[in-house]
């Protein structure tokens, strides 16, 4: 009887559910599009990225951080501490609770967009990888009635199938999903016993064990106000591993509040007996909300007369060579760029110069563009562009110059103008006229810096502030010497709560929490940098120093690049010792024990190697798989994939896998995290190539470690190449 109604509860989701609203979902305390803790079937418009934080006074704290993936998937990743159930008294029944730690990744997909009489229908999966405090599987309808309700009902398993949960209706195609195996925190199997599952992809569970219906309604009184009621299907049974949930009834009701755009409030009474209060800051890559467009105008095209075309030849005599070059080199210092060599015939310019301001190489190739008009011979039809960055030319781009002057005033000029254009790989320096090494050499600035560490043993949030000292010396435009030095705000510093792996392996990463917390200035890298072109596409880059904050040593790095493939293939070997936790110039004279003790008069030192794919997907859309030796002397691979926008946002994620053991990695099975890069022209509006990147991990575990060395050679070399340049084309013009 239970399987049938299960049967039917499916059936009926599917069949008979009767389309979500197009002003955005509203958010849930898990972070994710939905009611007030359960799913709905709506999606966030396409590259949302929500942050949201919830707090209940049994709940706890749950930080979440959701995106859109594409239109109908989307991914979360969440971090919550809160109270557990400990083990029952053995006579009295009673339970101790205790503050614990949560870290979970979500994924829904959406199969369809509701029509007028179907309901939009989503898969997810919550808490896959992770914990498992909140493993569940779920399929869910949303369907919208006029403009103002929204009607939702779904089937949950696992945690989702607690409350009146029933036979499972898949167990109809195989007695398979009867049964839901147990998920055993790795925090609490018996250490060594290898049972712990958490980190590690809880497919043995999945729609498994019995299944429970959920549902809820919402009324969106107004564009900022909306009312909310669900029926949760998740009970929070008293229970060891359970979270310690004041729980009373499956009923909860709340409101959302649009204060902005981009900034939602909520609040709900959850469990029938507390309040529980949340924010959700909204941002999409694709949507400056700050000004824009504050950098100066391009300079306008000169276009040449009909007579001036029809010049066969350069009258040297009325324009020199060096009046040209040092007019060309004033006219583009006006927009931060450097005339790295240059080369006049009768009929081709061919300008080598380096991009000290945009972003975006093809912006800046349009700023030289546009300025070799005011200047270069009437005579020149063709103008080669060979951007530099490091020393190192990445491509050569020849562009038709009256195809120039056609695109000024043209509708689709610049888009003609890529058709027309050219993009080989750099020529030799024969026959440029190169400039001077860098002027200045030397260059400096002191700001103040802001960081933020994410999701440690036991904070979510912690952070670090002060002045930051950069310095950088141009030897030549193949060598540089850089250094930061940092002074924090805060002082001296406990250690950070991370905890220390007991294994055959050094704590490589997890030792990190010691380092530059004793409130003196930290030295947080200092290195001397040679990049080469080695062949037309080859690359090579040898770095030394002070590598980063816990190493020092010798990277050295070649990459085979060629200017018009989607394919890169690097490889890269480092030599790194352990630096003391003061962060000055010393190395570690300690050692780290089985036992976690440190003993003085040691010190480690670790030989590196990887091999690393790197491949163009298109979109955006940007791939690498690299496999090889890691910090801790584990062997495995590395697999990432990016989305990068034309505006220069990057989001993606990745996994390592080793051959260190999950037990010996700990909580959190293997490496694995979300990295976001924020380029700073998105917020200021005017030109700039910084930018600044945030990872989130799970966990810093010592497991898949690498060093974070700067300016590796892939960043570098595709900027000025086909793939990107023809992503932001649209910004030749600008």
């Amino acid at each position: 009887m239970r399987r049938l109604v299960g049967q039917t509860a499916l059936l009926t989701i599917i069949a008979s559910m009767t389309a979500a609203q197009d002003n955005g979902p509203s958010y849930t305390i898990f972070g994710t599009p939905g009611l007030l803790e359960m799913p709905t079937a709506e999606s966030a418009a396409p590259d949302d990225i929500a942050a949201t934080i919830a707090r209940s006074p049994s709940g706890g704290t749950r930080t979440s951080f959701t995106y859109q993936i594409t239109p109908r998937l989307s991914g979360s990743f969440r971090y919550g501490n809160f109270d557990q159930y400990g083990e029952a008294d053995p006579v009295t029944g009673d339970r101790a609770t205790f503050e614990t730690f949560d870290r979970s990744f979500d994924l829904q997909y959406r199969f369809n967009t509701e029509s007028r009489y179907i309901p939009a229908i989503a898969v997810g999966l919550r808490d896959f990888l992770g914990t498992g405090r909140f493993s569940s599987e779920y399929i869910v309808g949303s369907k919208s009635i006029g403009d103002k309700i929204i009607v939702t009902a779904g089937l949950g398993w696992g945690a989702m199938g607690q409350q009146n949960g029933f036979s499972n209706p898949l167990s109809a195609v195989s007695d398979y999903f009867d049964t839901r195996p147990a998920y055993v925190d790795r925090e609490f199997a018996e250490e060594g016993s290898g049972d712990g599952n958490g980190g590690t992809l809880s497919t043995n569970q999945f729609f498994r064990g019995d299944a429970a219906v959920f549902g809820g309604i919402e009324y969106q009184y107004s564009d900022k106000l909306g009312f909310k009621a669900e029926y949760s299907s998740i009970n929070y049974p008293l229970s060891t591993f359970a979270p310690a949930i004041d729980y009373n009834s499956p009923i909860n009701v709340g409101l959302s509040y649009r204060y902005t755009p981009n900034v939602e409030l909520g609040a709900a009474w959850m469990y029938g007996s507390e309040l529980s209060l949340r924010g959700t800051y909204i941002l999409n890559p694709t949507d400056r909300q700050t000004a824009s467009g504050l950098d100066t105008a391009p300079a306008p095209v000169r276009v040449r007369t009909a007579d001036q075309r029809a010049a066969a030849t350069w009258n040297r005599t009325a324009q020199p060579e060096p009046a040209v070059r040092k007019g060309l080199t004033d006219l583009l210092a006006i927009e931060g760029i450097k005339l790295v060599g240059l080369e006049i015939t009768d009929r081709t310019a061919r300008l080598r110069y380096e991009n000290t301001r945009f972003r975006s190489e093809a912006q800046a190739m349009g700023r030289a563009a546009r300025m070799m008009t005011q200047v270069i011979p009437p005579s020149v039809q063709t103008f080669v562009m060979e951007p530099v960055q490091n020393g190192l030319p990445l491509s050569a781009v020849t562009l038709p110059r009256a195809g120039i002057e056609a695109a000024e005033n043209r509708v689709g000029g610049t888009d003609a103008l890529l058709a027309s254009a050219g993009v080989t790989a750099a020529g030799t320096v024969a026959g440029l006229v190169t400039q001077p090494d860098p002027d200045p050499k030397f260059q400096w600035g002191i700001a103040p810096y802001f960081t933020l560490i994410l999701f440690n043993k036991n904070e979510p949030l912690d952070f670090d502030t002060g002045l930051a000292l950069d310095l950088e010396y141009s030897v030549n435009r193949n060598l540089k010497l850089a250094t930061r030095v940092q002074q924090t705000a805060l002082g001296a510093q406990d250690p950070l709560d991370f905890t220390e792996n007991v294994n055959d392996y050094a704590n490589v990463r997890t030792d990190s929490a010691y380092f530059g917390r004793d409130g003196t200035p930290t030295l947080e890298y200092l290195t001397a940098s040679y990049y080469t072109r080695l062949t037309p596409d080859i690359y090579g880059r040898v770095t030394a120093g002070y590598l980063e904050q816990m190493y020092g040593g010798v990277s050295t790095e070649v990459l085979w690049k060629p200017v018009a493939s989607r394919l890169a293939v690097g490889a890269e070997v480092n030599y790194a010792m352990l630096r003391d936790q003061d962060m000055g110039f010393g190395f570690a004279q300690y050692e780290t024990q089985d036992d976690g003790s440190r003993v003085e008069n040691g010190d480690y030192t670790v030989t590196t190697a990887n091999l690393t794919g790197y491949y163009d997907i298109g979109r955006g859309y940007h791939a690498s798989l690299g496999v090889g030796k890691y910090l801790a002397g584990d062997v495995g691979a590395t697999f990432a994939l990016d989305r990068e926008y034309e505006n220069g946002w990057k989001v993606g994620g990745y996994f390592t896998l080793t051959d260190m053991p999950f037990d010996d990695f700990g909580e959190g099975s293997f490496d694995k995290g979300i990295r976001i890069t924020i380029p700073y022209d998105y917020f200021i509006g005017t030109p700039s190539r910084k930018s600044v990147t945030t990872t989130v991990q799970s966990l810093t575990r010592d497991g898949g470690a690498t060093l974070d060395v700067q300016g590796r050679l892939y960043e570098v070399v595709r900027d000025g190449q086909l793939g990107d340049l023809t992503d932001t084309w649209g910004r030749f013009g600008r």
